[in-house]
């Protein structure tokens, strides 16, 4: 008998399983149903700020692979507008309803891939459905924002609602669009994936775009004038504004899989093995931002949502569920992302993450330059690095600077994931020509920087 895999979720992580899947087993061994609620298959949630923004000029160059690509390549059939709302594992059988036509369908498995991603926290005060509020996650919401931003009497004055990596990149796209925008943050400072210091920096350089920012504030509640948004509610009173966008940060997405039974770890995700498996569960798997992922510096169950892991972990689901052997490894939580021409990257534990996980340690801030001092276009970038001591080794490391910047993460990424020190990080063999670092890269000045705080603490 054939064996049936069905999918629920059809973006990065579910398809990338479905697919990985298809490439080791053809369709007389194991048929492939998909069941994704929304529009659109194995999309870049993550260019959506960029293609309101206009700097991706169409909607469509954000999607990977449509559902004919996967109907006809890939032998996978996908129901698009289609919610599974039941699990039901003694019957080994799904839900879904039909947002379109209609009606209830249940489909049969053998093997469950659950896939479901994350949810955008929306909080009370934001869910009273005002026209002129939009969360910011998949792309419909991205269209419904362009549309609001087309129409007359045509916005004048934005506000973002969060300084995660959505609510700065977003702040940046209205900016575009001619809006005079504020960001709102209950925070001290924007940009919680770094420390306060290197979130400050972030701030001095968004102030100087002209964006507004706000810190330090707890949104209430939302005003509305003529079935319109009119104004976001504060502690410190209302801010004017004609479109509203909330960037919140997301939660993982397991209503669905809670209710079946699925075990939900103390991350508040759904908990996998190595191989992607839910334990305890036979025949089904989990991957992507509503899953648990194991550090490997603090060595702690995370919820970290970002798509290059929704890729690997589904790759890995999919390898297995063919038939062959692959692990995932566990993260470190690197990142990057751009604020006009600002560009910030991080990677490891933050200073408050290496507390909660016992470590002692030291931090130093190195300044330097993107390139040689004397050449043209050369601009300031701030290294933080975070050592255990004494071993000195690298717990983490944060840069916000400009040109050329967020990418020397990966550098650092690199010294991170396999366990070494800021002594060893001080001789890295790396490239060097005036256009594109000084003779001693920010890496380097860092790590020396490093070094002398760990000898000068009692290394």
């Amino acid at each position: 008998m054939t064996e049936r895999m069905v999918v629920v979720g059809g973006d990065a992580a579910g398809m990338s399983a479905a697919s990985q899947a298809r490439r080791l087993r053809d369709r007389s061994d194991l048929e492939i149903v998909a069941f994704e609620r929304g529009h659109f298959t194995s999309y870049s949630a993550c260019g959506i700020p960029f293609w309101v923004s206009g700097l991706v000029p169409e909607r469509d160059q954000l999607i990977a692979r449509d559902p004919a690509t996967f109907r006809d390549d890939f032998d996978i059939e996908v129901r698009l507008r289609h919610e599974v709302t039941a699990i039901d594992l003694d019957r080994r059988e799904v839900v879904a309803r039909d947002l379109e036509g209609g009606g209830e369908v249940r489909e049969r498995f053998d093997t469950l891939m659950y896939a479901t991603g994350a949810r955008p926290i929306q909080p009370d005060w934001a869910r009273g459905g005002v026209a002129g509020v939009f969360g910011m996650q998949t792309l419909d919401d991205g269209t419904a924002l362009l549309d609001w931003l087309d129409r007359e009497p045509k916005p004048r004055r934005a506000v973002v609602v969060g300084g995660g990596y959505i609510g700065v990149e977003m702040a940046e796209a209205l900016l575009h669009h001619g809006l005079s925008v504020d960001l709102v943050e209950q925070a001290d400072q924007p940009m919680a994936t770094v420390d306060p210091d290197m979130g400050e920096l972030v701030a001095e350089a968004m102030r100087g775009t002209g964006i507004g920012i706000r810190t330090g504030l707890t949104v209430t509640g939302l005003e509305e004038r003529d079935g319109r948004i009119a104004a976001v509610v504060t502690n410190e009173g209302p801010m004017p504004a004609d479109v509203v966008v909330l960037g919140l940060g997301v939660r993982p997405n397991t209503a669905l899989g809670e209710a079946a039974g699925l075990p939900v770890g103390p991350s508040g995700a759904i908990r996998v093995d190595r191989r992607m498996r839910v334990p305890g569960v036979p025949g089904v798997w989990a991957a992507g931002d509503c899953v648990e992922s194991l550090h490997r510096v603090s060595g702690m169950p995370v919820h970290i949502p970002l798509g290059t892991y929704a890729n690997k972990q589904g790759r890995v689901a999919g390898i297995n569920i063919g038939g062959g052997y692959a692990t995932f490894p566990g993260v470190i939580g690197t990142a990057v992302t751009k604020v006009c021409d600002l560009e910030v990257g991080r990677t490891g534990l933050r200073e408050r993450d290496a507390t909660t996980a016992g470590f002692e340690f030291i931090t130093v801030l190195a300044e330097s330059t993107n390139r040689a001092g004397y050449y043209p276009g050369a601009r300031p970038m701030t290294v933080k690095l975070i050592a255990e001591r004494p071993s000195g080794r690298l717990l983490g490391a944060q840069i916000v600077g400009w040109s050329e910047a967020a990418k020397r993460i990966d550098t650092l990424a690199v010294a991170l994931w396999n366990n070494m020190t800021v002594d060893d990080m001080t001789a890295l063999d790396l490239g060097y020509a005036p256009p594109y670092a000084p003779v001693w890269d920010p890496v380097l000045i860092a790590a020396r920087k490093a070094v002398e705080a760990l000898a000068h603490s009692g290394r």
